[in-house]
């Protein structure tokens, strides 16, 4: 069994402290959904409560760049003298839970720390225990920051790599008290945990892409990432409403290697089922061929069916000769997720182009809480993230503030709706809803636009 001790040494270099000392949490009111055009200053006034008094209801208002949004939950406190009810959680451990859940489930989390479990590969081994270390220390540094906010965390490590055997990891009593489990990162681990967490009433948040099935059936699990036919439907369907009055250009590249064609095919069945006219070309046509599929009086929006930068630097080469001839063409590029990789290479054609990037995180590198966070993590540990295009530790900051803040304000009902935690996420967004009678899958995604103007916007649905 492999604790958390064997890792001191790494971790050395932080100076966050995990407190595991009980907090008082606040009892609210009401839940009230910003509608457009409210403020702040409406929203007190028509509850009776000062606008201080709302804003310490609701301490991510004090954040940097902080705005109120249409479809944001506000928490509504109680107002100065108000009766304020105690609360009580139904409890009902099964006969089968050891005493160490059991003593666990008799304690409200809404008013002690939230006791949080880490079970990811944390080692300096290969490229998933570097990812997974940088991991762990962005949800150090989240308990860090909700700590500010009179949240308190207990945290327990523990290394599960490749080749552990996680039933021995779940032997350790420790396990069966946490409020929450992070992990697994390898498809074979899970189906032992989500058995575990399943009879011991323990929430499992999965952080990373799987090909395991256990959400459906499985009520306690929340995973982050929808598998890849799932994800290719829901880009469709956002392709679909906002370029539903333009002119769609799928251009084949001739890629044998190519893993697109899930996406391109439910693409084409989608605008066929809508009765939107689309054309076909190929990198390998002629200027005039090529040119014949776009239209002159509609805005085009051009899909490859490939990811690979080589063939993309092929497919700008052929839209700019084209332009010049063309100046008065409206073009948009519709990527995929792999094309944050290539900003360096491409970015310019990414503005010209008007180019919009689908993905389910993106780091805004010209954002103050990205720069704050950047050198917070400096700080702590010494040097910087590793430099992906996900940049892990946000990750793993992301997912705890928001599970955390959500579980220490509803407890056992926090189920990572949209707008229950008003957070804003640095990366990563979340909104999670119920599959069927099976656990929560994370439904959030975003589009990624380089605009013609040199502005960067991120769209999140």
């Amino acid at each position: 069994m492999k604790q958390i001790w064997r890792f001191l040494l790494l971790f050395s270099v932080c100076s966050l402290t995990v407190e595991t000392a009980c907090s008082q949490a606040q009892i609210f009111k009401d839940l009230h959904e910003v509608k457009r055009k409210e403020t702040i200053f409406g929203i007190a006034r028509d509850n009776g409560l000062t606008v201080q008094e709302l804003i310490n209801a609701n301490p991510e208002m004090n954040q940097p760049g902080y705005e109120l949004k249409k479809g944001d939950v506000v928490k509504i406190p109680f107002r100065k003298g108000e009766k304020v009810p105690q609360i009580q959680e139904n409890y009902a451990p099964s006969l089968n839970q050891s005493s160490a859940a059991a003593q666990q489930a008799s304690g409200d989390m809404r008013r002690r720390e939230i006791r949080v479990g880490i079970m990811l590969p944390l080692h300096k081994q290969n490229g998933d225990g570097r990812r997974m270390v940088e991991y762990y220390r962005g949800v150090l540094m989240a308990c860090d920051s909700l700590k500010a906010n009179g949240v308190s965390t207990d945290i327990r490590a523990w290394n599960v790599a490749e080749d552990t055997d996680i039933r021995q990891i779940l032997r350790d009593p420790q396990a069966a008290t946490r409020d929450l489990i992070i992990g697994p990162l390898y498809d074979k681990h899970i189906k032992a945990l989500s058995d575990f967490a399943k009879t011991r009433n323990i929430r499992v948040l999965i952080p990373f892409s799987t090909k395991s099935t256990e959400v459906y059936d499985n009520g306690n699990l929340f995973q982050v990432y929808q598998n890849g036919n799932a994800q290719n439907e829901a880009f469709v369907f956002r392709f679909y409403q906002r370029f539903k009055d333009c002119h769609p250009v799928i251009i084949d590249c001739n890629d044998t290697t190519s893993t697109k064609s899930g996406f391109t095919g439910s693409l084409r069945r989608k605008l066929e089922q809508e009765g939107i006219v689309y054309s076909i070309t190929n990198l390998r046509s002629s200027e005039a061929m090529f040119q014949k599929c776009f239209s002159a009086t509609k805005r085009n929006v051009v899909i490859l069916n490939t990811s690979r930068s080589s063939e993309l630097s092929v497919a700008f080469a052929k839209l700019n000769g084209m332009m010049l001839n063309n100046p008065n063409l409206q073009i948009s590029m519709f990527g995929y997720p792999e094309w944050l990789q290539y900003v360096r290479s491409h970015l310019e054609n990414f503005y010209k182009f008007d180019t919009y990037v689908p993905s389910t995180y993106y780091l805004n590198p010209l954002s103050p809480r990205s720069e704050r966070i950047r050198q917070k993590y400096r700080w702590n540990f010494h040097q910087d993230m590793q430099n992906y295009p996900q940049r892990f530790a946000v990750t793993g900051f992301d997912h705890a503030f928001f599970f955390i803040k959500g579980m220490h304000l509803y407890g056992s009902r926090f189920t990572g709706a949209s707008g229950m935690v008003g957070y804003s996420p640095i990366q990563t967004p979340l909104h999670f809803e119920r599959i069927g009678n099976g656990g929560m899958l994370n439904r959030s995604l975003l589009f990624v636009h380089y605009q013609k103007n040199h502005r960067i916007e991120t769209i999140t649905f």
